[in-house]
């Protein structure tokens, strides 16, 4: 009974690991980070917080009992997704002539820290926004401030501005603050998308009537407005071309308009384009040429293209790689020959609407050192044709209108997990592709290893793909990171949406978790670990260079078994108290530098990692063995399995030691057992287990089976015993 309760509580517990830190719940996130915030720090001469507002949160910031601003997170108003895909919560204090007070950088799981930049940097980046006048930024559209970007982290702080930047006007506007007031509805004519347009009958119509926007640079405007840059240096790197050289025509299209898409992209594309859209969305064509690249060669899968945003009001939109896609080809008649044609979608709950005019912003990069960067910005203005729109009348208020505007936050989570699984098709696809292939070789393993070099090129393609695709390709590389986040979110209220949102973490966590009942903790740690895979492959080619292995003496190894356990059992005690220190001595993982950020890190980073990985050269799988914290955490209920599959005969281990020294990760006792808290389920011993050439006991069976055939009677005298005659043709064979 108590056993079956365990196994209860450890299966409840394996639901929620897959949640990340920081999940949503019903509070604000104003209420989680208020109480650890000093008001001084804030706005100078503050004394304290008054209580959080019940329609708005937002909070008081008090001096001598007076209101002199107002404090907020930037998370309740904007979204604040990073590159890292988790938000960037900054606290914010608004005056009341709607001037920036102060701002603060309280919480982000960006990997900006660590490559070489210094968080402190970025902190004083963020708190440098003390000042900023939101009456001219309402003004400008959000573009009255210039953005000093930190060379690295290009994302990041363009995240940072956008939200700062567009929730403090949100507040400003609620509060009513320096006079700004909250945007009323248009009282004029209202406007939408008239699909029976006429569509444009070629390139050049599309350009004179507006359907396509064009914003042209050549290389003397751009060093003439890098001249005027603060930094000098910036005037000192000129571009050396011709002054009237084409740095860059960018043209773009608001091609979700039916009649646009069929003239410029062709019936097959525009179906294809329509299929891609769900209800609410749109979508840009950005058409490019010159010497700069609109997207540039830092994108990166999972990333953010970082030279374009849409600006739309108080909206913008920055596109991820899910909302991307190439163009093969412009249909429309004389149209230029672009080097780059993308598509570019916009989600359906931005606030984006196609009626009203928007700009692309593109953002120009000159180096001025090893490392750094300055950066200008130029915009393309774009208003879609009159002859696209027609006016709509005003339909009644309904009564369950504002039900239905109210849909919550909880609402948009779920639109948004839905469209990253639809996105992530293919990956998932490839995943369950690559979970049934493992499961079937587990259940018929007796089949799978028979041919023993077979099995071999199998495990090291399987291996490769577990790299490549899970890790380096999709980042699926699971973290006690993982582990710690359960008891925030525990804390905090699970969210299966937050959950949600990375579909191939949420389906290799519910494999881990069946695999735990049925093989234990080697499923993912012999096969589906990405840098468990690293380390074997690079031990393998280590083999194939004839550098020597060591093994280690059984009682050393022993020993060193519960240095992992140890790890993980601190790292868990330190997320009780704080979960953000716990995460940072969690980099005892190299996961991130090896897997994720593919060791383009700070070189203290890059050396551990390859530290580890030049370990594993002379003993297989080093870090596994001794080191790793998640694989401590999945050994722990590794005992709980319902099977076991791993076959033996009674001479494993007396006397035969075989399987045991042949073990690659030395899970075999020399007493013969398996130690299910070590085993990588590689299946080496299984092999070996069918090996007429290795195996004494397999061998015994068959010189066994061979003297009994030579002593078994046969020849003239007749036929052996027990079998049968055959007669052919008059002829009696056996």
């Amino acid at each position: 009974m108590n056993g079956a309760m365990s196994l209860l509580r450890f299966l409840l517990l394996l639901s929620a690991i897959v949640s990340w830190a920081g999940g949503a719940s019903a509070a604000s996130v104003l209420q989680e980070y208020l109480p650890s915030a000093v008001a001084s720090k804030l706005v100078p001469d503050a004394d304290g917080f008054g209580p959080i507002r019940s329609d708005l949160p937002v909070a008081p910031v008090l001096k001598d009992g007076e209101t002199v601003a107002w404090a907020f997170i930037t998370s309740d108003f904007v979204g604040t997704t990073g590159y890292s895909g988790k938000p960037i919560h900054s606290l914010v204090a608004v005056g009341k002539d709607a001037r920036i007070l102060g701002v603060q950088l309280v919480k982000h799981s960006e990997p900006i820290v660590l490559i070489g930049i210094p968080e402190a940097k970025v902190k004083a980046f963020v708190e440098g926004y003390a000042g900023l006048d939101l009456l001219a930024e309402a003004k400008a559209g959000g573009t009255a401030h210039d953005v000093d970007i930190i060379s690295g982290a290009t994302v990041t702080v363009m995240v940072i501005d956008d939200s700062i930047i567009r929730s403090g006007l949100k507040v400003a506007r609620a509060l009513g603050l320096g006079g700004l007031t909250p945007e009323q509805a248009d009282a004029g004519p209202s406007f939408e998308i008239d699909p029976d347009a006429a569509a444009p009958a070629d390139w050049f119509e599309a350009e004179g009537d507006g359907t396509v926007r064009r914003l042209t640079l050549d290389v003397g405007q751009v060093n003439d407005a890098f001249a005027a840059h603060a930094d000098t240096r910036a005037r000192e790197r000129a571009l050396t071309d011709a002054p009237e050289t084409l740095f860059i025509e960018l043209q773009a299209a608001l091609v979700s308009v039916p009649p646009v898409a069929e003239g410029l992209l062709g019936s097959a594309e525009a179906a294809n384009l329509k299929s891609w859209l769900k209800d609410g969305e749109n979508a840009i064509a950005l058409m490019g040429r010159g010497l700069y690249s609109f997207k540039g060669s830092g994108y990166v899968r999972g990333g953010i293209f970082d030279r374009v945003v849409l600006i739309q009001d108080d909206v913008s939109v920055r596109f991820r790689d899910r909302d991307h896609r190439r163009l093969s080809t412009i249909a429309a008649d004389g149209a230029p020959d672009f080097v780059e044609k993308d598509l570019f979608r916009i989600p359906a709950d931005v606030g984006f609407d196609p009626t009203k005019p928007f700009r692309i912003q593109l953002l120009v990069q000159r180096e001025v050192g090893p490392i750094e960067k300055v950066f200008h910005t130029f915009d393309l203005g774009y208003q879609l044709p009159q002859k696209y729109l027609r006016a709509i009348a005003q339909p009644a208020p309904q009564p369950e209108a504002a039900a239905v505007a109210d849909r919550g936050e909880g609402a948009a989570q779920a639109e948004l997990w839905k469209r990253i699984w639809m996105d992530s098709k293919l990956k998932i696809a490839v995943l369950g592709a690559m979970l049934t292939v493992l499961t079937g070789v587990f259940f018929f393993q007796t089949f799978a290893v028979r041919n023993e070099r077979w099995f071999y090129v199998f495990r090291i393609c399987f291996l490769t793909v577990t790299l490549v695709f899970l890790g380096w390709y999709a980042n699926a590389q699971l973290s006690v990171v993982n582990l710690m986040a359960l008891f925030g979110s525990l804390v905090n209220g699970f969210s299966w949406q937050a959950f949600l949102l990375d579909p191939l973490t949420f389906i290799l966590w519910f494999a881990v978790a069946a695999a735990l009942l049925f093989w234990g903790r080697g499923a993912y740690c012999g096969w589906l670990c990405p840098f468990g895979a690293l380390q074997e492959l690079t031990n393998q080619i280590a083999r194939k260079l004839r550098i020597p292995q060591w093994t280690l003496p059984w009682g050393l190894h022993e020993r060193l078994w519960p240095v992992k356990y140890m790890i993980f059992l601190g790292l868990f005690g330190v997320s009780l108290v704080s979960i953000e220190q716990a995460e940072h001595l969690a980099e005892v993982e190299p996961f991130k530098t090896a897997i994720i950020l593919k060791f383009m890190r700070a070189w203290p980073f890059v050396a551990y990692a390859a530290a580890l990985l030049m370990a594993g050269l002379f003993v297989e799988r080093f870090y596994c063995r001794y080191l790793c914290p998640l694989g401590a955490a999945l050994a722990i209920p590794a005992r709980l399995r319902m099977f076991d599959w791993l076959k033996r005969y009674h001479e494993c281990g007396n006397p035969c030691q075989t399987c045991a020294n042949q073990c690659p990760v030395q899970s075999i006792h020399p007493t013969g057992e398996i130690n299910p808290n070590e085993c990588i389920n590689c299946l080496h011993c299984q092999v070996l287990y069918q090996s007429k050439t290795t195996c004494p006991v397999v061998i015994k069976k068959m010189k066994r089976r061979e003297k009994l055939a030579e002593s078994t009677p046969s020849g003239p005298r007749g036929p052996s015993v027990g079998q049968p005659t055959v007669v052919r043709a008059g002829v009696s064979e056996v």
